[in-house]
């Protein structure tokens, strides 16, 4: 039985709702000051219903729109938490900040490590290609060793 929109979630819950591991839900809280979840005895975490907004809403800015945690804390500290789930709920794009804007990243920069113009998706393609332009690699080594 599904749960009413307005009940607490534990961090498993709140993890399968929002389709991440719960380490990055305590990962998120180290960065994002707004997520404060209730803890009870044994330090047991309960997500309200606004805090499962916001958690939806930085989950899409993430991974739906590729910013980076840095952009997301500073549309966060200059917008508010209001101001970005009710930008989440009408699927408007918050205004970039100005870290976020397309820049390319320079040559031999690791990825994530600037502000750059990919998106998660472009990321986790380019990220494929790579792995697999290391397997191909570690197949032809193999061969020359005669292995």
């Amino acid at each position: 039985m599904d749960k009413s929109a307005d009940a607490f979630r534990t961090i498993s819950e709140a993890a399968g709702d929002l389709d991440v591991p719960q380490h990055v839900l305590r990962f998120w809280e180290t960065r994002f000051s707004q997520i404060k979840p209730m803890k009870r005895g044994g330090g047991r975490r309960y997500y309200r219903p606004e805090d499962m907004e916001l958690l939806r809403a930085i989950r899409r800015l993430l991974y739906g729109e590729g910013y980076t945690i840095k952009g997301v804390q500073r549309i966060l500290r200059e917008q508010g938490a209001r101001a970005v789930i009710a930008l989440r709920a009408d699927g408007e794009r918050p205004a970039a900040p100005r870290e976020e804007a397309p820049v390319a990243p320079p040559s031999g920069a690791e990825p994530g490590a600037g502000e750059g113009p990919e998106s998660a998706g472009e990321f986790h393609a380019l990220m494929n290609a790579a792995l697999s332009e290391i397997a191909a690699a570690r197949r032809v080594l193999a061969a020359a060793r005669g292995g």
